[in-house]
């Protein structure tokens, strides 16, 4: 089964944001929100992107907006990843 991990989550989103200096993703970022991290609403969708195209599914907009954490965004990943290896 296919499922994106907090490492896979982590070079998504530095590559997702580019060459910004002042955001750390290193150490326990799971539960520290995007806003809190440097992330805006354009990053995290540009990070969807990116997580749609390595592993092939396609996330809702909303599942993205809506979560806050590095947390939240794995475990909506994690769900779709598991119905589409269901499916």
């Amino acid at each position: 089964m296919a499922q994106l991990t907090i490492d896979d989550l982590r070079r998504i989103l530095r590559e997702a944001a580019g060459d910004v200096q002042d955001i750390d993703l290193d150490g326990d970022v799971m539960d520290l929100e995007f806003e809190a991290i440097g992330y805006d609403s354009l990053a995290l969708l540009e990070a969807g992107s990116r997580i749609e195209r390595a592993h092939g599914i396609t996330l809702d907009d909303g599942l993205i907006s809506e979560a806050a954490t590095p947390r939240d965004l794995l475990t909506a990943v994690n769900e779709v990843l598991a119905e589409a290896d269901a499916a």
